[in-house]
C-alpha cells in the first residue's frame, strides 16, 4: 500500500499549491477595482439578462470560494464577498457561475451528461473507500475480487465525473471571458486579471482529475495482480 500512500501525498502537495496560488491570484485582483464600479452580483445580474435569462436569481452564500451554480432552483450562489465586492476577481467569479446558467439554457451536452452522474456519483463517492479497503483485506485472505472490482467501478465513476467537469468548467469560464470582454464590462487591464483568475481555477478541477485517474489505475493493478506495496 506504500504506492496509494505515496499517490495521496503527492496528489495532496499539487492540490495545496495550485490552491495556494489560486488564492494568492484572487487576493492580487480583488485590488483591480472595476472601472464601472459594478459588484459582483450586478455583473451577474447583467450577464443573465444579457443572455435572455429572466428565471435565475443571484444570491450571496456565506463561506470563500463557495460560489456555484444551482440548476435544480436555478440560482447563481455567489460568496459573500464575490456578490459585494467591485473588482476583476469578483467579477471572473459572477461571470464564470452564470457561464453554468448559459450552459443550462442552451442544452450544453456535458453539463447534462453530468448532471445525470450526480446521482450515481453521490453514492459512489461516500461508500467507494470502504467497499475498496474491504475488497483488498478480502483478496489478501481469500483471493477474491469481486468485492474490490465493485469497489474500483464505484471509482471508476467518480473519476468519469472529474473529467466530464473540466470542459464544463473550461466552458463556462470561455463564456464569462467572452461575454466581459465582448460588453465592455471590464476594461483591458480588468481583463487580464479575469483571465488569469479563471485560468488558476480551471487548474483546480485538472489537479482533481488528474489524482483520480491515477488512483484509479493504482486501483486497477492491484486487481489486474499487480504489487501490493
Amino acid at each position: 500500500m506504500n504506492g496509494y500512500y505515496l499517490i495521496i501525498i503527492v496528489s495532496m502537495a499539487v492540490s495545496w499549491f495550485v490552491s495556494w496560488r489560486l488564492k494568492s491570484k484572487f487576493e492580487q485582483y480583488s485590488k483591480v477595482y472595476l472601472r464601472n464600479g459594478l459588484s459582483g452580483k450586478e455583473v451577474a445580474e447583467k450577464m443573465l439578462r444579457d443572455n435572455g435569462i429572466n428565471d435565475v436569481q443571484v444570491m450571496s452564500v456565506p463561506g470563500q470560494l463557495t460560489d456555484h451554480y444551482n440548476p435544480e432552483n436555478k440560482t447563481v450562489n455567489l460568496s459573500e464577498a464575490v456578490y459585494m465586492q467591485r473588482n476583476a476577481a469578483a467579477a471572473a467569479v459572477a461571470a464564470h457561475e452564470c457561464g453554468h446558467a448559459v450552459q443550462h439554457k442552451v442544452g450544453y451536452s456535458m453539463l447534462q451528461l453530468r448532471s445525470k452522474l450526480v446521482p450515481v456519483v453521490s453514492i459512489s463517492s461516500n461508500l467507494m473507500q470502504f467497499v475498496i479497503m474491504g475488497g483488498l483485506v478480502i483478496m489478501a485472505f481469500s483471493g477474491s475480487k469481486l468485492v474490490l472490482t465493485i469497489g474500483v467501478i464505484m471509482f471508476a465513476f467518480t473519476t468519469l465525473f472529474a473529467f466530464v467537469t473540466l470542459p464544463v468548467e473550461y466552458d463556462a469560464s470561455n463564456r464569462a471571458m467572452k461575454w466581459l470582454r465582448d460588453t465592455g464590462t471590464v476594461t483591458t487591464e480588468e481583463y487580464v486579471g479575469v483571465k488569469d483568475s479563471l485560468k488558476w481555477a480551471a487548474r483546480t478541477y485538472v489537479v482533481a482529475a488528474i489524482g483520480s485517474l491515477v488512483q484509479l489505475l493504482y486501483f486497477i493493478s492491484l486487481l489486474m495482480g499487480g504489487r501490493r506495496d
